[in-house]
């Protein structure tokens, strides 16, 4: 039996087996078949198995390959409210089109703008975890739908707390800053950010740690986000120049382009651990119960944005 008073139903295009299921467990809700498919041309079907008229719809996605993902999210979204279902909530682990916030040099998009007036377009809600929200406060500043960014930092150091004795947290710059010092705060371990200048997409400058600070503790490497795995990898060999022991490397969202993953691993790594977000190899950090808890607050009669979440905590 559910516990929302207006039926809910979980759809999954995520091809996410395992969150999906996950998720319909803790809530109590039942999954509605989908059938998706590419024409030869390479055009998208989609057909919906089920009734959805008078339900909040879980629409479920993967947002690893943004620009594969979107149009059957839109196509679904859109084919979801014809069919008469309520409310479509978006539930994306993973927000992509987050990191241009700026326009860097003239004539360049401002992606996380038009990206999120689509998305704000063809869905009634957003629930995410742990956005790129660099220069943003809030992703109300964007989008113009209830959005809610649910933390992932609980859960980080709790892991920490059963892995690892004697952590000390390095974030590779300052982006990171934000999740570093919750995450050692609550693992009640020493921290330390380093500075780090871009010179391009995959040529980073990351300055050293104090070498003292690496004695007789084990360096936990946390960041958002693992793409190019380039800034890492910077870090890493200064550890490596150094006393340190093997460093552990934590990210929420392992994305892990080309062959990051075994650079990551070639480079004297303890581990590399990652929330399940994206769906990895690394993934040891289930965020589950984060996204029940999102789904609940964005479900509720009143409704919260993740500015008005963050002041809550």
């Amino acid at each position: 039996m559910s516990e929302f008073e207006m039926p809910m139903v979980i759809v999954d295009i995520s091809a996410r087996r395992d969150l999906a299921a996950a998720l319909s467990a803790a809530l109590s809700v039942p999954q509605i078949a989908l059938e998706s498919r590419q024409f030869p041309d390479g055009e998208h079907y989609v057909r919906l198995l089920a009734q959805v008229s008078g339900c909040q719809v879980i629409l479920l996605a993967d947002l690893r390959k943004p620009d594969e993902a979107i149009l059957p999210i839109i196509f679904i979204a859109d084919l979801l409210h014809e069919m008469g279902a309520t409310k479509v909530l978006l539930v994306v682990p993973y927000l992509a089109y987050m990191r241009q916030d700026i326009r860097f040099k003239p004539g360049e998009a401002i992606s996380s703008r038009s990206f999120a007036r689509l998305l704000s377009q063809h869905v009634d809600a957003l629930l995410t975890i742990d956005p790129h929200l660099h220069r943003y406060h809030a992703l109300s500043e964007i989008y113009s739908i209830p959005a809610l960014a649910m933390s992932s930092v609980e859960l980080i150091a709790a892991w920490i707390r059963e892995h690892v004795d004697k952590p000390i947290l390095i974030g590779p710059d300052a982006e990171s800053s934000q999740w570093v010092e919750a995450v050692a705060r609550l693992a009640g371990a020493p921290a330390t950010v380093l500075h780090k200048t871009r010179h391009g997409d995959r040529a980073v400058e990351v300055s050293a740690p104090p070498l003292d600070d690496g004695v007789d503790h084990t360096p936990i490497l946390v960041d958002d986000i693992v793409s190019s795995g380039h800034t890492l990898l910077e870090t890493l060999h200064h550890l490596q120049r150094g006393s340190w022991s093997p460093a552990v490397c934590i990210a929420v969202h392992g994305l892990f382009a080309e062959d990051s993953y075994a650079q990551l691993k070639a480079a004297g790594t303890r581990a590399i651990v990652t929330c399940n977000t994206v769906q990895h190899a690394s993934n040891g950090i289930d965020i589950t119960s984060v996204l029940v808890q999102g789904i609940r607050q964005l479900s509720a009669p009143k409704e919260y944005h993740d500015g008005e979440l963050a002041a809550k905590l």
